[in-house]
């Protein structure tokens, strides 16, 4: 289940968010959590699976299009299908005309599509 960000899941957020590449050093992460919470165009979803939270989802909005910047599960949970459940969870959301991936989450993003394209459970 998608939950929107808010202030208090900062500690999680920031936990999950910590598993992206370019996220791991501590300055670049807070500066990303910022912009989640003071930018209105940036939106962060986590992912809530047996009550824990176990995924995240950041997008930029850009009118009718987001970008899907941030997606990242937690190891243990890693090739179930969550990362799936979210994209399409986002695209079901309805909100957005068009979502797209940058650069760097574009490959994992193609990967987790065609996955729903072949409706397979493990991806």
């Amino acid at each position: 289940m998608l939950i929107r960000y808010k202030k208090a899941f900062e500690k999680i957020a920031m936990g999950l968010l910590s598993f992206m590449p370019n996220e791991k050093d501590i300055k670049k992460l807070t500066e990303t959590i910022q912009s989640y919470e003071n930018d209105d165009h940036w939106v962060l979803y986590l992912w809530k699976k047996n009550d824990e939270y176990v995924g995240i989802v950041g997008l930029v909005i850009d009118e009718d299009t987001a970008t899907i910047q941030h997606v990242s599960v937690i190891p243990s949970y890693r090739g179930e299908g969550v990362a799936k459940e979210m994209l399409q969870e986002v695209a079901d959301l309805g909100q957005y005309e068009n979502v797209r991936a940058t650069d760097e989450t574009r490959e994992f993003v193609q990967k987790c599509i065609q996955c729903i394209d072949e409706k397979a459970d493990e991806c």
